[in-house]
């Protein structure tokens, strides 16, 4: 995110989507510094990095909408607003295309959305660490904690080093101990960008939750972020949040599989009771 004076950058991209209005906070159990019982920290890695690939590809053979919400605050009331809501669907010819549903008039004033902050909020928000991107991070066994009812293994991950342009996620992961997948996120996307002396573009921390909606995949659901940006004209306070709904199998002939079994549409159900903060 920028500020139009320094033409920093906020960004939080493209679909916002609705869960249910009353959203609860997921109970986090005591984090447990122990070494994993019965399997080794590589084997986890590897079985975990393997299942995030079969869901990026799957998840790019779904429907879905995404709500997106920026605010920049004075104390924790908001002076600005970007919004934008997306339906995120496939064309005739089965090429993915986003169709714009909402966006209200961009109030915000003390920062300016940013092509990096859109590009974060389509490809990092929803984080996924596949077996394709493994080797270029470091991966940190911490412990084990509880997230809900679910027992997850958790790592700290940064990358070896910043190639090019290329943008990177830094932070801590949870991977459930069942399915093999993360089932959260809390950190950020990595560098911030200096251009030049007027020039920053500032990137928020954020906690992206997921759920299980389809009784394979772990899809991301809800992001929020809510940082103080530290530009070089002053700080700003700002509160993100990105909502993922309405996750639908497209109805082609082309196939999911997950573990050699092909992943059948789910019908329609509620959302389920627990939800993550609003």
């Amino acid at each position: 995110m920028t500020s139009p004076r320094l033409h920093s950058r906020l960004i939080f991209p493209l679909l916002f989507l609705m869960l249910s209005p009353i959203l609860a906070r997921a109970q986090e159990g005591q984090l447990e510094k122990t070494p994993p019982s019965g399997i080794a920290v590589d084997e986890i890695i590897k079985r975990f990095a393997a299942k995030e690939k079969e869901f990026a590809e799957a998840r790019d053979q779904y429907t879905y909408r995404q709500d997106v919400k920026v605010q920049t605050l004075e104390g924790d009331t908001p002076d600005g607003e970007y919004r934008q809501v997306f339906d995120v669907t496939f064309d005739d010819k089965g090429h993915k295309v986003r169709n714009v549903v909402f966006a209200p008039q961009d109030t915000l004033q003390r920062i300016q959305m940013t092509q990096e902050d859109f590009d974060d909020i389509e490809n990092r928000l929803p984080f996924v660490l596949t077996s394709d991107e493994i080797s270029e991070y470091d991966i940190l066994y911490v412990g084990q904690q509880k997230q809900d009812e679910l027992n997850t293994y958790v790592f700290d991950i940064a990358p070896k080093e910043i190639v090019g342009k290329k943008r990177y996620f830094q932070g801590r992961i949870w991977v459930d101990d069942h399915d093999f997948q993360i089932v959260k996120t809390y950190g950020k996307t990595v560098p911030d960008i200096k251009k030049k002396k007027n020039q920053e573009n500032l990137f928020p921390k954020f906690t992206t939750w997921r759920e299980q909606v389809d009784g394979k995949y772990w899809f991301p659901t809800y992001t929020r972020a809510e940082d103080t940006l530290r530009f070089s004209a002053g700080d700003v306070k700002i509160r993100e949040i990105v909502k993922y709904t309405s996750y639908q199998r497209f109805g082609s002939k082309s196939r999911i599989t997950y573990e050699g079994q092909e992943v059948q549409k789910s019908p329609e159900k509620k959302p389920d009771e627990q939800q993550k903060p609003q």
